[in-house]
Formats: structure tokens, sequence, C-alpha cells
């Protein structure tokens, strides 16, 4: 997933001819506690958990652990900040909107700083994180920003002896849970809607990518966000996460990650409070490439779709379905354009492909890897990792993929691209379609009647025709199916983080005039 100022995925094409940013020396990480109420905290347990570097596998710090009995501290201080009364609540939209501006400047103003911890933490390379990650932050903040004293409900024809009119309220105390992959960009596709809604949140970054949102923690403090606003707790998924999504304080949470765990935590709101639950998840993404499509352009797209932040995205385009006719040159064609991708030290402004999360997750590619190997598929290219000891995995191509290969039907969530045949357009719409995710698609081809006809028949939240990974501030995001539940960003992001109420007035003056 990437999001930028168009926001269609860059990588580093395209900015080779401008000045290049380079990344800050970190030499100590200031921001590493528990941030609930304005201030910094330790963890109530006294416990610590390391994050590391996954380029080079180094400690960068300790982080404090955050549990149960944390989260209902920083839960009873964002309930406290949304009550009625508070500075929060009393406080107009429009000035919402400025805190929300002023955070997003204060971003512009450490960006560097912020670009390089997320390379640090993530392993994305670094001109990434910079023209990607920050610049997406920064227009959602913004984007969110201007909402907030545009937020409004409507007046309501009724019978003529009454008036109805609709408000829309905060939900209330919202949870967010953060993923590892775009640690500060998600943070913001949840933060931003629900404080210009007038919401409070409490945000939980993944324990292997915690750093920026520590960071911007000490700038909505600095922005002058009241206390307990925003409380974010670094923790791990079962305890703190867990916590959060069983609250009986919490009125709404938000989640990007596996479909697995977004079913624990729906189970958990079920269970507890029924609260509102928005969820992001997975997918197995397929790509329809028609044989009178720009075939250069097809397999530049498919590729960025593929390869972009390792292929470490529930975007990823996975599912590669070729028209036999231009079948054999459009695999040539990807072989021969995989090979410009540049692994190395993703702090260097020439790399364009860095290492996996952690060792855990480069075990599970590999896996997937040698099933397709296997099962029959033919690897044309990369399939094995970069270095002993070391987390980097070159971008692997399979072409000959069949349906029923664990390649074709698992979500890798690594960078490899899986390349399929197709005769008939149908039957690419409903090979397409046979999966249990239904996040993202898309179509490449000349004729916009094949494009819109196929786009209606397409079992995703989104369709791409002609890109990929196109992603804007005002565009909604979501799946269908096994993908998830609801939608962020756009304006209707702002449903999800909204209560309407209906107000209705019998008008006894007027019926007493007539009489």
């Amino acid at each position: 997933m990437a999001q930028n100022g168009t926001t269609e995925n860059r990588g580093t094409k395209g900015i080779a001819a401008l000045p290049l940013p380079q990344p800050v020396k970190v030499q100590e990480v200031r921001h590493t506690k528990i941030f609930i109420d304005n201030e910094w905290h330790t963890s109530s347990s006294g416990r610590t958990f390391p994050t590391f570097n996954p380029a080079t596998g180094h400690k960068i710090c300790d982080v404090e652990e955050a549990d149960k009995e944390d989260v209902d501290r920083a839960v009873k201080a964002a309930k406290a900040a949304e009550q009625r009364g508070s500075p929060w609540r009393r406080m107009d939209a429009s000035s919402r909107g400025r805190l929300l501006h002023k955070l997003a400047d204060l971003m512009e103003r450490d960006r560097l700083l912020l670009a390089t911890l997320e390379t640090l933490d993530t392993g994305k390379p670094f001109l990434q994180s910079f023209f990607i990650d920050l610049d997406g932050s920064i227009k959602t903040l913004r984007y969110y920003a201007g909402w907030a004293d545009k937020i409004h409900g409507r007046s309501l024809p009724v019978d003529e002896s009454f008036m109805c009119f609709t408000k829309h309220e905060p939900v209330g105390v919202c949870g967010a849970i953060i993923p590892w992959n775009f640690p500060l960009l998600m943070f913001m596709w949840k933060m931003a809607p629900a404080l210009s809604c007038g919401n409070t949140v409490v945000i939980k970054p993944a324990e292997q990518t915690p750093l920026t949102a520590l960071h911007v923690g000490a700038l909505i403090k600095e922005a002058g966000f009241p206390p307990g606003v925003v409380n974010i707790l670094p923790g791990f998924g079962p305890t703190a996460g867990a916590a959060i999504a069983s609250h009986m304080d919490v009125d709404k949470v938000a989640f990007t990650g596996s479909t697995e765990v977004g079913q624990l935590i729906k189970e958990a709101s079920a269970k507890s409070n029924l609260k509102r639950v928005t969820l992001e998840l997975g997918g197995k993404n397929p790509c329809i490439v028609f044989a009178d499509c720009d075939l250069q352009l097809a397999v530049e797209e498919t590729q960025k779709g593929a390869f972009y932040n390792q292929g470490q995205c529930c975007t990823a385009a996975s599912r590669v379905f070729v028209e036999e006719s231009i079948y054999e040159e459009f695999v040539h064609r990807s072989v021969e354009n995989v090979k410009k991708i540049v692994i190395g030290d993703p702090m260097d402004p020439q790399t364009s492909h860095g290492p996996q999360i952690s060792q855990q997750h480069f075990d599970k590619i590999m896996d997937l890897i040698e099933s397709g190997k296997e099962e029959g598929a033919r690897l044309e290219y990369g399939g094995a990792a970069v270095g002993e000891n070391r987390l980097f995995i070159q971008p692997t191509i399979f072409s000959g993929v069949k349906d029923q290969m664990r390649i074709a039907k698992e979500e890798i969530f690594g960078p490899v691209q899986c390349i399929f045949s197709f005769k008939r357009q149908q039957e690419a719409i409903e090979r397409a379609n046979r999966s249990q995710y239904g996040l993202v698609s898309a179509i490449f081809t000349r004729s916009m009647d094949r494009a819109l006809s196929v786009s209606a028949a397409l079992e995703t939240g989104t369709v791409w025709i002609n890109c990929y990974n196109a992603l804007h501030a005002q565009t909604p995001f979501g799946g269908y199916k096994m993908s998830g539940n609801g939608r962020e960003l756009g304006e209707y992001a702002l449903a999800e983080y909204s209560e309407v109420k209906a107000v209705t007035i019998k008008l006894m003056l007027l019926l007493k005039h007539k009489n």
C-alpha cells in the first residue's frame, strides 16, 4: 500500500533528478515510554521489550510494554477527555481542524527524523519512507483537518406538524490497532478522521514498529491537543491489543492486519459491549492483463504492486492473470524489468528493496516459495535469500501458476509475483473472484468499455484501471468478503467515527395558531 502526492507508488523513480533528502543520524531514540494523558509513563508491569532494525538485526532500543492495566488507564483518560464540558468537547470544530493542521506542520518539520525512524524500524527504503509514507501521512492529516468544521446533519421533510433534523456526534473512545508494514500511515488513517469527528483515541502500534507513533505522541502534546485526547500504548496483541478490543469503555475499534486477528477482534467486540468495528484485512489481489493493453505499463505497474515494500502490503498484486496471446512476452518482460530492482541498505538512496520485517515472517515467505517449486510452478526469477543470516529475499517471479497451488490461494505478504494465463474474459473474472478475499484488483486494457464492464464484475472494494496502488486521502479504501468491514479514507470514513442523532420537534405553537 502506498500513498503519496498523486498518490501512485513512485518508489524512487522520477525523483532522482531532485536533491535527495538524507536520513538523520539517530544516536538515541528519545521517546520509548507509554503516552497517556499527554504524559510519558513506564509500564505498570515494569516490563520493556526490544525493537530491532530488520536490515541489520541490531537492537535499536527498549520500549515500555503496555498491558491491560495500562490500557485501563489510557481508556479512563480518553473517556474523561471526551466527556461533555471537557476542553476537547467544548472546543469548536474549526479549532479541532487547526490542531490537526498544527500536527501536520510539526510532522513536516520533523519529516527527516520520522522517515529515518520509520526506515530503522521497518527496513523499508528511506526514500520511500520520506516521499510516500510521510507525504501520505501529512496529506491525510490536512484532508481531515479540512473536514472538521464541515461535518453536519440534515433537515428532513416530515409531516407538517413536526420538524426533524439530524446531528452527527462523536462515537466516543476509539481504539486503533496499527500494523507493522505502514506504521505511521495507518496511524494517520485511523487517528485523523477520529479526531476530526471529535472522538478521543487509544492507539496500539505494532510491537515490531512503535517508534514513529511514540514520536508523534510528543508532537501531539507540542501541538496543543488537550490531555487524554490521544493515548499511545506500545505493546503486544494478545495483551494490550486484546484489552482494547474487549474493553467495555471503548466505543469503537479500528484494526488493520490479518484476517485471523480481525475475526478475534470482532468476537471480542460481540462478547463485550458490541463496540463498532472497522477491519482492513488480508488480500489475494488479482490483476487482469488483456492483450490490447500497454504491455510495458502493465509489466511495470503489476511489479510495483507485487514488490513494493518487499511485498508486505495488503494490496500486493499477487495474482496476475495474463491473456494467453501475450503471456510469454509478459513473462519475459517481467523478468527483465525485475532485474532493475536494487537490494541493499535501506538508508542508501539507490536501494529500492529492503529486508522482510522479522525472521518468522522471512521463514513463512520462504516456505511458500518452496511450496510453489514443489507444486510445479515455474521459477522464472529469484526465489532465494540474499546473504547469510539476513532477512533479504530476492524479488521472485513464478509462471505457470495454477489456481489450486498454495501460492495462488494464500496471502504471501512477501516479494512473490504469481503469473497465470487465461483465454476468455469471463474465465478471468470468475478466477479473479474465486477467493475468500476482496480487497483490490486491477485491469490493464485500452478499451474503456471493457474496463468498466470488468470493473463492475470484480468483487473488490477498489479497482484500478491501468495503474496500481493509486491511493488518495479523498478516496475510500476497504474490502469485500474476508478483506474486512467498513471504509477508511475519504468522506466515507467519517461515518465510521460518527453517531447520527435524529431530533424531532412537534410544532405545538403552529398548531394553536392554526386553530
